[in-house]
């Protein structure tokens, strides 16, 4: 077997203490490169694929490992699924340390379900718990909403909806 730890990412940028990218306290880490150029963007500096810095799978667990009080790891973009084998070999390593993954996404869980004939995708969602999906609108912003920025994002139990063929969103 292949070491999957010295396979490399692109990043934007690493978070080691995030409060505001799912529950409790997580590393979060931006994949570099994004198509979906949504407009107002929170991380515009995340679009362009030729940006950013490399990043080993194992300089991230490194990260991890050093502080016993993160509760996940986040996955947020630009586009994660845009580099979905290396992120979902990082997601995996996660798992196996018993820590959440959160996967932020512009596409739709129904986009993402209908290419899980493509084994980077379904590995990255196998090991997401939470998916939060879709493009961020900036007509349908709420500030009163948890962990996401427009009323379309959806945060979805990623285990039941594999398990059931359908969307089963988190209860807040």
């Amino acid at each position: 077997m292949k070491n999957v730890k010295n396979k490399t990412l692109r990043l934007a940028g690493i978070i080691k203490e995030s409060i505001v990218d799912g529950p409790g306290l997580r590393l979060t880490v931006f994949a570099q490169g994004c198509p979906h150029k949504c407009k107002n963007c929170h991380n515009p500096e995340t679009h362009p694929f030729e940006n950013g810095t490399e990043c080993t799978i194992a300089q991230i667990l490194d990260m991890i490992k050093i502080n016993p009080l993160l509760d996940g790891l986040t996955i947020s973009g630009g586009e994660p699924f845009c580099q979905a084998g290396a992120l979902g070999e990082l997601a995996k390593e996660i798992k196996d340390m018993n820590l959440s993954v959160w996967t932020y996404t512009g596409y739709t869980w129904e986009e993402l379900a209908a290419q899980t004939q493509k084994d980077d995708i379904a590995l990255l969602l196998q090991n997401t718990d939470v998916l939060v999906d879709g493009k961020y609108i900036d007509g349908k912003k709420d500030y009163r909403l948890r962990f996401r920025g427009s009323n379309n994002q959806r945060l979805i139990n990623v285990k039941a909806s594999l398990a059931c063929g359908t969307v089963v969103e988190v209860v807040e």
